[in-house]
């Protein structure tokens, strides 16, 4: 189930997972979407099952972070119009929305919804690798410039013309 369609797929739902309170969650207007049911039913399942969805699997938007996610992605832009605000699914809890829908579909893209959760975090873990190299190597490169600018200032010394010998002082003979 890795094929090629898989990782477009992955790739495409990962366009759908934001960041919000420090962790990174898909809303229930596009986890419907992806399991092809209707919102409200979507959210009428989570309701009834409501003991199934701690706080850490399911939260919903305040309104200031409802705004903010409009005007920090585009295709969150209908969202301002919603009377209600959505809910935010973790990795977790769209797993969880799999389960209380029991539909073969979301049973299916259930699995593609964690994959795409999992690559953006080995995303996240190699940008914060490459920012730790990048911060050692700009380190070493200070230690250098500082050495390299005190072998130029010997050199410098070295080219400099010797000042002209002082005249021995006392009897000459």
């Amino acid at each position: 189930m890795a094929g090629k369609g898989n990782l477009i797929l992955v790739d495409r739902i990962a366009t759908h997972i934001v960041p919000l309170r420090g962790q990174r969650v898909i809303l229930d207007r596009d986890l419907a979407a992806l399991y092809d049911v209707p919102t409200r039913v979507l959210n009428q399942a989570v309701k009834r099952n409501r003991d199934r969805f701690p706080d850490d699997f399911l939260f919903q938007l305040t309104d200031q972070e409802q705004a903010d996610l409009t005007h920090a992605f585009a295709h969150l832009s209908k969202l301002k119009f919603s009377r209600t605000p959505p809910f935010a699914f973790t990795e977790h809890g769209a797993i969880m929305a799999a389960s209380v829908l029991s539909s073969p579909r979301a049973v299916d893209v259930s699995v593609l919804v964690v994959r795409a959760f999992v690559k953006l975090r080995e995303l996240l873990f190699t940008h914060k690798a490459l920012a730790k190299k990048f911060t050692e190597l700009e380190s070493r490169l200070a230690n250098h410039d500082v050495a390299i600018q005190q072998l130029l200032f010997a050199i410098r010394k070295l080219m400099d013309e010797p000042a002209p010998a002082k005249p021995k002082i006392g009897f000459r003979g």
